[in-house]
């Protein structure tokens, strides 16, 4: 049996769902004016997290400081973050798109998956049951989504992500000539910025030309993994299933993202203290020991830069943890400007044996297995997740 697959994303997820409770208080719709969700704009770390369509016409994009904004366009509605509004309105988006599969795969936030396979009694006409549940939710909900269709969950993705907003787009197999192959490039899916680089340094300007070129030389470009996988998505290619629970942890992680500059090692060791500890009890709950770990952290540029290392022995204790972690960022930061900071506990194991030195104290080390650290909150939001593999910037 084929597989019918639904990709559903709200359009301009944060900026729509404060814009829904601006209406119901009788506020101007963000939606239809030049508005974004930003930080000050007196501090010049303040970015432009979500724009509206209007602002997007004063040449406005999403992750530049608010006060680039605001020379593009001096009348700009700047509303702050809200992460209890978000959580509350994904979760009401959510129930809906579940009410309409036998399987959901939450994908992030403001997307799912929907597989529909089977369904055909029940829906016989799968784009007019989309447009059922996109009209349900705006209805109901006050804010809009796009849905994508088609045999698998990489092409019902791709398809909802053409035009917006308010849209049910399908991109079946038959399709993928006339709808994805004279798309850049650089819209493929899980494509990132490097990647698109090389491949265009070799020619390959379109999905067509990538679709059609020789997998080696690809491979020869991207890696022999990478290569791979984005030839085969290029071809409109893959079995991923859609998963109602996420696989069992392959790492564990925390980030910090922060709305002031973070300057100092005094301002940053702390907070990499208290990720540690945080990361260790979560690992230690599931009985798993790591081997190897990275540290990683973004400048004002936006980059994210990582640095890992493998651990002489399985461990799951804070302080060795740290002790490795602090090592990691003293050796790699130079002293910019910091907007995260996040550690990564990876290649886990069930392994109970611990080479033991005849220099170190044993005993101690258990002690310090079960220890928490009272560490001072000093971050604004944190994000505790498993790596997703299925994440738009994993390959670059």
């Amino acid at each position: 049996m084929e597989r019918l697959i639904f990709h559903v994303d709200v359009n301009s997820a944060f900026l729509s769902w404060e814009a829904t409770r601006r209406v119901k208080q009788g506020l101007p719709d963000l939606r239809e004016i030049p508005s974004c969700i930003g930080g000050d704009p007196r501090k010049r770390t303040g970015i432009v997290v979500a724009k509206s369509i209007p602002a997007k016409k004063y040449g406005i994009q999403t992750g530049e400081p608010v006060a680039m904004a605001l020379r593009k366009c001096p009348n700009l509605v700047i509303v702050p973050s809200d992460f209890e509004l978000y959580d509350k309105c994904s979760r009401a988006f959510k129930a809906i798109c579940a009410s309409f599969a036998p399987v959901m795969e939450s994908f992030s936030i403001d997307e799912v998956f929907l597989d529909m396979t089977g369904t055909s009694y029940i829906y016989p006409d799968p784009i007019v049951t989309a447009h059922e549940l996109k009209d349900k939710i705006r209805t109901e909900l006050g804010f809009t989504v796009n849905i994508g269709i088609s045999v698998n969950k990489l092409l019902a993705k791709m398809a909802s992500d053409f035009e917006k907003p308010d849209k049910v787009h399908t991109l079946f197999p038959e399709e993928i000539p006339v709808k994805m192959w004279p798309l850049p490039v650089r819209d493929l899916l899980f494509l990132g910025k490097s990647s698109e680089k090389k491949l265009k340094e070799a020619g390959i300007r379109t999905i067509d030309d990538l679709a059609h070129e020789k997998k080696p030389k690809i491979q020869a470009l991207l890696g022999e993994k990478a290569g791979q996988q984005l030839y085969r998505y290029a071809r409109g290619l893959d079995d991923s299933p859609v998963k109602m629970k996420p696989d069992e942890a392959k790492g564990f992680s925390l980030e910090t993202t922060f709305n002031d500059d973070l300057v100092s090692m005094e301002q940053a060791l702390p907070i990499l203290l208290e990720q540690c500890d945080v990361v260790a009890t979560r690992m230690r709950r599931k009985e798993k020991k790591c081997t190897s770990m990275s540290v990683t952290f973004r400048t004002l540029d936006f980059r994210n830069r990582s640095h890992q290392t493998t651990l002489p022995n399985a461990t799951d204790m804070t302080d060795e943890i740290y002790k490795n972690a602090k090592k990691l960022f003293i050796e790699s930061w130079k002293g910019e400007p910091l907007r995260l900071i996040g550690v990564a506990l990876t290649n886990l194991t069930n392994e109970s044996f611990e080479q033991m030195s005849l220099f170190e104290d044993n005993e101690q080390k258990e002690r310090h297995r079960k220890r928490t650290f009272p560490v001072k909150k000093m971050y604004r939001r944190n994000v505790c997740s498993v790596k997703n593999p299925y994440r738009k910037d994993i390959l670059h």
